[in-house]
């Protein structure tokens, strides 16, 4: 059994969903603003945020946002149940951390089913924690936490995760439909453009470390074999 936060403001809609996750077995927390979104998700820790990004009284993207910032909610996954479905949008969305995006209206059934996806990969990856260290790079993964040249840099839960997954396959070739099933998960229907945009942001943030990640030209990406640095990021 799960703990699940609810921040949704349609009465109709809370209802249903929590009906169905405690159907499905867990334990539902709902909230009607972000505001007392936050405050739930501080308190009481839930491993899961479905999260509307039309609010009474701040954005979504606010929340998640805040969800992101704070050292004890950071890394909560938050999915995000929106009537805007643009593709701009869900960019945003998995910029500022969501780890899956659902367009309303939405079949109860199918996002059950993301919601028991979601929660097995955030059990798999808390299983192997490890602290890893890479030439001037360092991660450890119980506390999500990295540090290039012992200087910490911040990254969402989505940039983690990517960046681990590149780690853990080193030397092998990633393609771009690879990272997104391996690190997105199931079908969340973007392109694969998004994670061009993930990769980029990822290398700028690790700065010299982000030479590890090296292009694949036509192909993908994949992790430096060896710490001393690459001469070029193409390949």
């Amino acid at each position: 059994m799960a703990r699940i936060l609810v921040i949704e403001d349609e009465p109709a809609l809370q209802k249903v969903l929590d009906y169905n996750l405690r159907q499905a077995g867990h334990e539902v927390l709902l909230a009607g603003q972000g505001g007392e979104g936050v405050r739930l998700a501080m308190d009481q820790r839930p491993d899961l945020v479905l999260l509307d990004l039309m609010l009474p009284d701040i954005p979504g993207t606010e929340v998640c946002r805040a969800l992101q910032q704070s050292d004890g909610t950071q890394r909560i996954p938050v999915m995000i149940v929106s009537a805007r479905g643009d593709e701009v949008d869900r960019i945003v969305g998995f910029e500022l951390g969501a780890v899956d995006y659902v367009v309303k209206p939405f079949s109860v059934r199918e996002l059950v089913l993301r919601v028991q996806a979601v929660l097995r990969r955030a059990k798999s990856s808390g299983d192997g924690e490890r602290s890893i260290e890479f030439g001037c790079l360092r991660i450890d993964e119980g506390a999500h936490r990295v540090w290039v040249e012992r200087e910490e840099v911040e990254l969402t839960l989505l940039e983690f995760k990517l960046l681990v997954a590149l780690y853990e396959a080193r030397e092998r070739v990633q393609t771009r439909t690879a990272l997104l099933d391996g690190v997105w998960g199931i079908d969340v229907s973007i392109t694969t453009r998004t994670v061009d945009t993930h990769v980029k942001r990822l290398r700028d943030k690790l700065r010299r470390a982000g030479d590890y990640i090296q292009t694949v030209r036509g192909i993908g990406y994949r992790f430096a074999a060896s710490p001393d640095l690459p001469e070029s990021r193409s390949a």
